[in-house]
């Protein structure tokens, strides 16, 4: 019985992963700038959560966001500027290599939590660490040959975005009090204000020429990869322990490779492939829990 009440929640689970697999797909046919991109994902998915929350008629735990609210902003801007690099990514190089990039970043986690919370680097994630860097010289092209600046640069966007995101990996230890509706509401509202100036100072946007099509994709990349997917993923995540959140999340990459290379039409070597399989298989040896001893 316990199984087939959690059907729904893993579909749930697994759809919200395949969704953010598909993100950079959409951003490679929006004509607008990264940092514009990320404000406007954030405003409306903040207003898609706020939506759920009121139709659920569930009141947020005010004093929860309170006793953490400094946290919970600089997270939320850590998110934004995670946006804008991830988006630079897509554009200067491939969705698979930006992608794979990008999930280095449980990778440094591991390193953060070492620096910040004294955590032990077992033998295993040492070795996982290890492996995850020596996969990311051959995504980048390095050993192949295809080494070009605007490669690199897309890269470097994509590690960038990496450490930003682990920075809200390690944050979000201490936010555990907080309801995920609420935290991520407070966090995607952050996000995007702290991306705003930045934004109206460096971009320019000319809504009267953005085709119909281009609109419906930013809305796309606000309602469906933010509002829906995230309340798929924090409605269905409090079912399953840790370990399975972790290795699901491994659809998101994948699902990002098999696009860039089967729609997109991206080309992909040997020597990335090797890189793929040791990015992915590395952090997924390093979710799984080590046995007791």
């Amino acid at each position: 019985m316990k199984s087939k009440r959690q059907l729904l929640p893993l579909l749930s689970l697994t759809l919200s992963m395949v969704i953010f697999g598909t993100v950079g797909v959409f951003r490679r046919y929006i004509p607008i700038g990264s940092a514009t991109l990320a404000g406007v994902r954030g405003y409306i998915g903040v207003v898609f959560i706020l939506l759920v929350l009121l139709i659920g008629r569930k009141k947020p735990d005010f004093a929860a966001i309170k006793s953490r609210l400094p946290l919970l902003l600089l997270s939320g801007a850590f998110i934004g500027i995670n946006w804008i690099l991830l988006f630079e990514a897509y554009e200067r190089t491939t969705v698979a290599v930006a992608t794979l990039c990008y999930y280095m970043a449980p990778v440094f986690a591991i390193l953060l939590a070492r620096v910040l919370y004294k955590e032990k680097l077992t033998l295993k994630k040492g070795l996982c660490v290890l492996a995850a860097v020596i996969g990311m010289v051959g995504v980048s092209g390095v050993i192949g040959g295809g080494f070009t600046g605007n490669q690199i640069s897309g890269v470097l966007y994509g590690l960038a975005a990496a450490v930003f995101y682990a920075c809200v990996i390690v944050s979000n230890q201490k936010l555990r009090e907080v309801p995920a509706f609420d935290k991520t509401a407070v966090q995607l509202f952050s996000a995007a204000v702290v991306v705003t100036p930045y934004a109206l100072l460096t971009e320019t946007v000319d809504a009267a020429s953005l085709s119909t099509a281009a609109v419906l994709l930013i809305l796309a990349v606000g309602v469906l990869h933010t509002g829906i997917a995230y309340t798929l993923y924090f409605g269905s995540m409090k079912y399953f322990g840790v370990t399975t959140v972790s290795l699901l999340g491994y659809i998101d990459p994948i699902v990002a490779v098999l696009l860039s290379v089967l729609f997109l039409r991206e080309p992909i070597g040997i020597w990335e492939s090797l890189g793929v399989v040791l990015i992915l298989g590395a952090t997924i040896l390093g979710e799984l829990p080590e046995k007791k001893k």
